[in-house]
Order: structure tokens, then C-alpha cells, then sequence
């Protein structure tokens, strides 16, 4: 079940004015591992949140929210376009 990682302080806006708010969502496998990806919510609760494919697979839960932690701003740039991406097929 996936569960919250972290959510970011960082905020993205789309080219209508919607501000989203990046949350770093991850999964157990099987085997132990952790995948990670990221969730764009509006900050204002209206309207449908984007979502990337995985961003990355950490060894365990530990590892995957340092990886979270240290995202910087430009990155939710390019996740949050990889996202939209996604939403428009």
C-alpha cells in the first residue's frame, strides 16, 4: 500500500494559476526495496492531482526519505511537466 513520504515546502504553478503542493509518495516490493514517486496536489483542494511514473528505488524506506528530503525546487520543475505529460494521454 503506498503510503506518504514526505511533503515538500516547495510549491509549483501551472500555466492557469493552479499552485500544487509535491508529495513524495513510495511502495514496498517484494523483495524489500522501496519504489518512490510524486504526487502534485492542488493547494487549494479543487481539481485532479498529477502524478509521475516511479522517480526512483531506494534499498529500503529509510533510504527513500533521504532521497525525498533532498529534492530540491528545479526538480518538481521537470517531475511536475513529466507528470502533466502523463495526465494528457
Amino acid at each position: 500500500m503506498p503510503e506518504l513520504i514526505y511533503e515538500h515546502t516547495a510549491r509549483v504553478e501551472d500555466d492557469e494559476g493552479t499552485v500544487y503542493v509535491p508529495r513524495t509518495y513510495g511502495q514496498a516490493r517484494g523483495d524489500g526495496t522501496w519504489i518512490g514517486w510524486i504526487e502534485f496536489h492542488p493547494l487549494d483542494g479543487e481539481g485532479v492531482f498529477l502524478r509521475t511514473d516511479q522517480e526512483t528505488s531506494q534499498p529500503n524506506r529509510v533510504a527513500l526519505d533521504y532521497w525525498a528530503s533532498g529534492l530540491e525546487p528545479v526538480y518538481f520543475e521537470g517531475a511536475f511537466a513529466r507528470a502533466a505529460e502523463l495526465t494528457e494521454r
